[in-house]
């Protein structure tokens, strides 16, 4: 995420200034008594700006490259008030040119977000200036401009530092309440088609019992109890159910099986396509077994097994009392995904 100003602007803005203070170490060649560490002094001081503008390390300047900085700003400053007389009558005019070029090159590691580096270099050329020309130097010398800079890049580059830690916190927080309300809605769409499912198959025998005043038959006493069942599966049942599996469900609970339906939501990442065959094959086992008890479960989402239908079967044993230590499985069923 890009707050503010352009990267690009920056950087060329930063190559002008600092082309610029090559230019002026050239032109002031003359001045100092020997030149040849002045231009050496500029070459490190164009390599270390160089190295400083390229995306190398992101935004944060690496720390190897903040301290070679400093050490650029302490080498150059030496050799170039080394070739210099500070008590030059006139002044030594533009072959000062290191103090401002060293106070962009603070600048750029400040932008960079190595604060405490550009400090330091600031400081190194602030007590050196002192020391080599009197505390009356620093604002002929230009030294409280790089001051400024240093100053003012530390406070944009701290202020957008957290504009933009701020908006990636805002940016996440929008997509959780979008996450939220997209689930929330989820959530009553849900409720609503389970609703409507419940009230299609339970407004007919509802109506009855209202018109009978409660006065049922045995046989739709029973009806009663197949539709407890059906509400409970739009419960529990949720993406094992279509209307194909409905319909099975409810003709193997009038001969009597008794059906479970479970589904933990090992059939969510489904396509429908997919889901489809899958209720398909949940009808066709249902249909095809005379099972006394039906489990229909999904399976764990780790495997490629989407749903397992068992069905038992319940033997009399001799002594005429049935346990479920009796019963025998009369189908066994792992329905497979292609996920």
């Amino acid at each position: 995420m890009n707050i503010g100003v352009p990267r690009a602007l920056i950087v060329s803005m930063a190559i002008l200034f600092s082309v610029y203070h090559v230019l002026l170490g050239l032109y002031s060649l003359p001045t100092p008594d020997n030149a040849a560490p002045v231009v050496f002094s500029l070459g490190l001081y164009a390599a270390a700006t160089a190295v400083s503008l390229l995306p190398w390390g992101g935004m944060r300047m690496p720390v190897w490259m903040a301290a070679f900085n400093v050490a650029v700003v302490v080498v150059v400053t030496l050799l170039v008030t080394n070739e210099l007389d500070p008590q030059r009558e006139g002044g030594n005019g533009f072959a000062t040119w290191y103090i401002a070029a060293l106070g962009t090159l603070m600048t750029i590691t400040s932008i960079r977000r190595r604060h405490s580096f550009a400090w330091a270099g600031i400081i190194f050329l602030t007590v050196h200036s002192v020391v080599w020309a009197g505390p009356g130097a620093l604002a002929s010398l230009g030294v409280i401009g790089s001051i400024s800079w240093v100053a003012v890049s530390h406070i944009l580059s701290s202020g957008m530092a957290k504009a933009t830690k701020d908006a990636l916190r805002f940016a996440l927080a929008e997509r959780e309440a979008t996450d939220w309300q997209a689930a929330q809605e989820a959530h009553v769409f849900e409720r609503q088609f389970r609703l409507g499912q419940t009230s299609s198959s339970a407004l007919p025998m509802l109506r009855r019992i209202q018109e009978s005043h409660g006065e049922l038959t045995d046989e739709e006493r029973l009806e009663c109890l197949h539709l407890e069942g059906a509400i409970r599966d739009e419960i529990r049942g949720r993406r094992l159910l279509s209307d194909a599996v409905r319909e099975e469900v409810m003709i193997a609970r009038r001969r009597g099986t008794v059906v479970t339906l479970l589904d933990e939501g090992g059939l969510d990442d489904l396509s429908e396509t997919e889901l489809d065959r899958v209720h398909e094959q949940v009808a066709d086992a249902i249909r095809s077994t005379q099972a006394d008890t039906l489990i229909v479960r999904t399976a764990a989402e780790t495997t490629d097994v989407a749903v397992t239908v068992v069905g038992l079967r319940t033997t009399a044993p001799e002594t005429g009392v049935v346990t479920h230590d009796d019963d025998e499985v009369d189908l066994f069923l792992e329905i497979k995904t292609t996920r």
